[in-house]
């Protein structure tokens, strides 16, 4: 059973790149596990209504504390192996992938049973050489890529996109490097590729088919989650957002939600990477479907209290919302 894993730092465009996967017309069926940073999940909604069966494993990165709910989901999943043609496995944007792909190496019976056929990572042009630079894991998610999707390449100029493919080149000069727009690349250029080498891996990191792994995440990234039940008043909810991404930007390494507004009968998603803010109706709610909305922060030492007492004062049954001090 194939299995690729699609990996990619925070507001990479890995969800765009699995719903793109599961629209398009290609024949296949696939069994797709979702992993989060953060206990409220957000992705598992965003991801489109298919016939696909969806996992989701949060609160806790793949690479670390839920490790076994990956080796246990996968071997559910082989017991039924007739209902699909393969295996997505969407990151955290946290994960540092070794780990994941060893887990394919390292335990019995997921090696009897599965076959890791390519690391997907995507990318974020325009933020890709600053986050280089301050996190590891995106370095580390470059490593073992087998397939590099350069995403976001209008965002940048042709100097800027130069220089970031060099620096990817730098970190791995074998894999194949794949430019985009909101994940526009073929799908044959990504998925059976068989293209998951592990001799290469092991020149990367010669310990990695050792059954211990450690694995440290930025003590100063956390997340937090913030959840009404009223409904918001989009009036007060755009500005209050819109400021709140360029007031906290630089330190807001994503964001992303699900509004209810008051009168609206679509939900409204909202997402950010840093200063770069964009919402749209997603699908209208559904009839049995509980209003709630969700709004989920990762960043480093972002002020939560604040950043709460905010978006309470958008909910629509609160009669004025006060501008944070600047």
């Amino acid at each position: 059973m194939p299995v690729t894993v699609l990996t990619g730092y925070l507001g990479a465009g890995k969800t765009t790149l699995l719903n793109r996967i599961l629209t398009e017309q290609h024949g296949k069926r696939y069994a797709v596990i979702v992993n989060e940073f953060g206990e409220v999940g957000i992705d598992n909604d965003l991801i489109v209504d298919t016939d696909e069966e969806v996992f989701e494993m949060n609160n806790g990165c793949i690479c670390c504390t839920v490790r076994g709910d990956l080796i246990r989901i996968i071997e559910s999943l082989m017991r039924r192996r007739d209902r699909f043609d393969a295996i997505l496995i969407e990151t955290t944007g946290l994960a540092d992938p070794a780990p994941v792909a060893q887990t394919f190496f390292v335990d019995d019976d997921v090696r009897q049973k599965t076959k890791l056929d390519a690391i997907v990572t995507v990318v974020d042009a325009k933020h890709l050489l600053c986050e280089l630079d301050h996190a590891h894991e995106a370095q580390e998610q470059l490593a073992f890529a087998d397939i590099v999707i350069l995403n976001k390449t209008d965002l940048v100029a042709p100097t800027e996109l130069k220089a970031v493919e060099a620096r990817i080149r730098r970190i791995n000069p074998t894999a194949a490097i794949r430019h985009s727009i909101r994940c526009n690349v073929p799908l044959d250029e990504v998925l059976d590729r068989a293209a998951f080498d592990l001799n290469r891996v092991l020149e990367v990191e010669p310990d990695f088919l050792d059954a211990e792994h450690d694995h440290e995440h930025d003590d100063h990234v956390t997340s937090f989650s913030l959840v009404t039940e009223a409904s918001i008043d989009p009036r007060k909810f755009l500005p209050w957002i819109q400021m709140i991404t360029q007031k906290f930007g630089i330190d807001m390494l994503r964001m992303k939600g699900i509004l209810a507004f008051k009168g609206d009968e679509d939900r409204f998603v909202v997402q950010a990477v840093h200063m770069l803010l964009e919402g749209d109706h997603y699908r209208p709610w559904k009839k049995m479907e509980k209003r709630v909305s969700r709004l989920v922060f990762i960043g480093r030492n972002l002020p939560k209290g604040l950043i709460e007492d905010g978006f309470l004062k958008c909910r629509a049954d609160v009669d004025s919302v006060e501008a944070l001090n600047a």
